[in-house]
C-alpha cells in the first residue's frame, strides 16, 4: 500500500533516502527544507514528487515522517512536533549520528499517534547537498535503528519495510551503545584527523617543506578532516560528555606510549604495533563488521596517460571485478603504486598471474 512520507531535511542524506524512495517504491514522498533551492532541485530532478514550507501543517498529513537535518535542528523539529496535534498514526524517524539526545526528546513527546524510532544510516559521501544525492548510498551500508520503549515491533517492522529499497543491513541498539561505538570509530577519529593536521600546521612554522612531504599516511589518515566543520561541531558537542572520556582515554594511552620510547622498551613497543596490526586486519577479514573482506593487490604503474586504464581493461577483460581503487602513491614522471581490491582469493591470484605475464610488476596482500 502507498504511503506518504515525508523528507525533512534535504541534504545529502536526506536527498538519497528521498531519491531511494521515489525511484524504487509507489510511495508519495513529499521534501520539507529552509532552503528554497533545495526544495526546487528536489522536485526539478524528481527526487521528491511534492514539497512543502509548512513543516507543523505537511507533518499531519503524513504516515511517515524522516527528519535529516543535523543533530541540533533535529531536536528543534523535535520540539516543534511536540506542538503539533496529530488526528492520525505516524511514524517517525530521524538519521542523526548521535543518540542519546534525539531520544531523550523523542520520549517526552506525549500523543497516542506518535511512534518515535531513532536511525543513523552509516553511510556518506565528501560531497554534501542535494545534489550529491544518490539512490544506492545507502547499499550494504549499516542502518542502526533505536527505538523508544514504547515502540511495537510492528512499528519496527513498517520502517524497515518503507527503507527496504536501500538495502542497508539493519541493527537494533539502544541510544548508549549507539553513541559510546559511534563516538570509538567515528567522531574520535575525526577529532583525532583534525589535530594531526594542527599539529602539522604548528610544525610548519619551523619546517617549511612540511605541506611538500605530507602525502601518503599522513594524507590518508588526515582525510577526515576535510569534512564539514559545522557539522562536526556540532555533532561533537551533541556527543561531548562521551568524546570527553576518550579524550581523556586517549591522553593516558599517549603517556603509556611516550614512556615507551623514553624507557626505550622496544619489546613492549613492538607487541602494542602487532596487536594493534592484527586487530585492525582482523575487521577487514572477519566479515563481522561495515569494513568489506577485500583481498588487495599492489601495481606499480607509471605516471602516464592511460595507465589505470590499461590494467582495469586486462582485469576485466578476464570478467575480474574490481571493488575498489585507489591510488596510494604517485609523483610526476616516476611510478606510482594502484591498490586494487578484489571480492575472493581466486580472483586476487588470477589478477597477479595475468598483471605479472603482460610484464607489470605487483605484489599481495
Amino acid at each position: 500500500m502507498s504511503k506518504k512520507i515525508l523528507i525533512a531535511g534535504l541534504g545529502l542524506i536526506g536527498g538519497s533516502l528521498a531519491l531511494n524512495i521515489t525511484e524504487h517504491s509507489d510511495h508519495h514522498v513529499i521534501g520539507y527544507d529552509i532552503d528554497q533551492k533545495s526544495l526546487s532541485y528536489a522536485l526539478e530532478k524528481k527526487i521528491v514528487h511534492q514539497i512543502s514550507t509548512n513543516f507543523e501543517a505537511i507533518i499531519k498529513t503524513v504516515d511517515f515522517c524522516i527528519l535529516a537535518a543535523p543533530v541540533s535542528k533535529t531536536i528543534a523539529l523535535l520540539e516543534r512536533i511536540k506542538t503539533v496535534s496529530f488526528d492520525k498514526p505516524i511514524i517517525i524517524t530521524d538519521v542523526s549520528s548521535v543518540k542519546s539526545n534525539i531520544m531523550e526528546v523523542a520520549e517526552s513527546i506525549q500523543s497516542d499517534h506518535v511512534t518515535f524510532i531513532g536511525g543513523h544510516p552509516m553511510a556518506g559521501s565528501h560531497k554534501q547537498g542535494i545534489e550529491a544525492a544518490k539512490g544506492h548510498l545507502f547499499e550494504n551500508a549499516i542502518y542502526i535503528l533505536t527505538p523508544t520503549k514504547r515502540t511495537s515491533d510492528e512499528s519496527v517492522a513498517e520502517l524497515k519495510s518503507i527503507l527496504s529499497s536501500t538495502k542497508s543491513k539493519f541493527m537494533t541498539l539502544n541510544p548508549l551503545e549507539h553513541d559510546e561505538m559511534t563516538s570509538v570509530i567515528s567522531h574520535f577519529p575525526h577529532l583525532i584527523a583534525s589535530s594531526l593536521v594542527q599539529q602539522a600546521k604548528s610544525w610548519q612554522l619551523k619546517h617549511d617543506k612540511i605541506p611538500t612531504l605530507a602525502a601518503g599516511g599522513f594524507r590518508d589518515i588526515t582525510r577526515i578532516a576535510s569534512s564539514d566543520p559545522a557539522m562536526w561541531q556540532d555533532i561533537f558537542f551533541q556527543n561531548k560528555t562521551i568524546l570527553a572520556q576518550l579524550l581523556h582515554d586517549w591522553i593516558n594511552e599517549m603517556q603509556d606510549l611516550k614512556a615507551l620510547l623514553e624507557s626505550n622498551d622496544k619489546i613492549t613497543m613492538y607487541h602494542y604495533l602487532e596487536q594493534a596490526r592484527e586487530y585492525r586486519d582482523g575487521l577487514d577479514r572477519t566479515n563481522r563488521g561495515a569494513i568489506p573482506a577485500f583481498y588487495d593487490i599492489f601495481v606499480d604503474i607509471f605516471d602516464q596517460a592511460g595507465a589505470i586504464l590499461n590494467v582495469v581493461e586486462l582485469l576485466s577483460s578476464q570478467e575480474i571485478s574490481i571493488k575498489n581503487i585507489e591510488i596510494l602513491e604517485i609523483r610526476d614522471g616516476i611510478t606510482g603504486v594502484l591498490r586494487l581490491s578484489l571480492m575472493t582469493k581466486d580472483d586476487q591470484l588470477a589478477s597477479h598471474r595475468i598483471l605479472i605475464k603482460n610484464g607489470y610488476e605487483c605484489s599481495l596482500d
